[in-house]
């Protein structure tokens, strides 16, 4: 078989596609025919800066959808031939290969009528905003959401969860990328670039402020939401917490999420790696009702993979990338 080797640490460039030894499964694992991968900035990132439990040459890669060609002892829940997707143990070989081997906890059964590209591009994203927008924020009798980066992989699903609760969705885009992210359900764009975010926001509530907020930007910006909380509003993030450091008690009563998809294979806990398997199962059962929008921005060869990792590096992209792993 043939996989993507990152050969070292520090550059998207150090990927080679070179033969490697066949796979098998060991207990509770399944070996996967991949047929498509998504790309996400977790790649990229892991790429340029390594893991410290990888071993090199390392495959790379979290998201996959496949076919599963060999079940592992103990496994009863799969069989051959069965279509799955996994977000993958990020800390094991991955995706950007020919095949790949998963925990079969974490697979999930893609449903008729969803494509493996559907699949692939619904995992890290989707259930990223999954777990933010219906599992950590409570939206039960709550009004108002902004969603950070509207346009992007994460933040389009959000969008299109948070429509789905009811709420009314705010989200920040550039403005080029407006009409996309009406299109997925967003209320009002705002266009992060040229507006004061907070004024607008405030301007939108009647200077109330909105009830939840998933912060998909920075640490920094994730602060700055603190201004645009409602009193006992909710914050998620997944790229740094916020400094709360000037909220003073019995003033604004926050509560504050932390979202970390990859941890749950860290974690230990069975329970968490099968609520993997769990989300993109509802994703992809949305999917096939015509509810969730994958969407997939551009699929492309898997000789392009590394230029794809760039696209997405730059930010060149609104949505999903999938890269198909078969000879085509």
């Amino acid at each position: 078989m043939k996989a993507w080797q990152l050969k070292d640490s520090g550059s998207i460039d150090n990927l080679k596609w070179e033969d490697v030894d066949d796979l098998h499964a060991d207990s509770g694992e399944l070996v996967v025919k991949v047929v498509s991968t998504a790309l996400n900035p977790v790649d990229y990132k892991l790429i340029e800066s390594g893991n410290p439990k990888w071993d090199y040459p390392h495959t790379p890669g979290v998201d996959l959808s496949g076919e599963v060609v060999e079940v592992g002892e103990g496994v009863s829940d799969f069989e051959v031939g069965e279509r799955v997707a996994i977000h993958t143990d990020m800390s094991r070989p991955g995706a950007f290969a020919e095949t790949a081997v998963v925990k079969a906890t974490a697979a999930a059964k893609i449903p008729d009528g969803v494509t493996f590209d559907a699949a692939a591009a619904l995992l890290t994203a989707g259930m990223t905003a999954y777990q933010a927008v219906v599992q950590k924020l409570n939206a039960a009798d709550k009004e108002t959401i902004l969603v950070h980066g509207g346009s992007g992989g994460v933040g389009g699903f959000a969008v299109q969860l948070a429509k789905e609760l009811g709420l009314t969705v705010y989200t920040t885009a550039s403005e080029k990328s407006h009409d996309r992210v009406r299109a997925l359900g967003a209320d009002v764009a705002i266009d992060y670039k040229n507006e004061d975010v907070t004024k607008r926001i405030m301007e939108e509530t009647k200077d109330e402020g909105v009830d939840l907020i998933f912060n998909t930007v920075s640490s920094e910006e994730a602060t700055a939401d603190l201004d645009r909380l409602a009193f006992a509003g909710q914050l998620a993030y997944i790229a740094g917490a916020p400094d709360t450091s000037d909220v003073k008690p019995f003033t604004l009563s926050p509560s504050i999420h932390e979202v970390a998809l990859g941890a749950a294979h860290a974690s230990g806990s069975e329970k968490a790696v099968k609520n993997l398997a769990y989300m993109a199962s509802e994703l992809m059962q949305r999917v096939a009702a015509g509810n969730l929008d994958p969407v997939i921005n551009e699929v492309l060869p898997r000789e392009e993979l590394p230029e794809g990792l760039k696209k997405v590096k730059n930010n060149e992209v609104d949505g999903k990338v999938i890269v198909r792993m078969q000879a085509e």
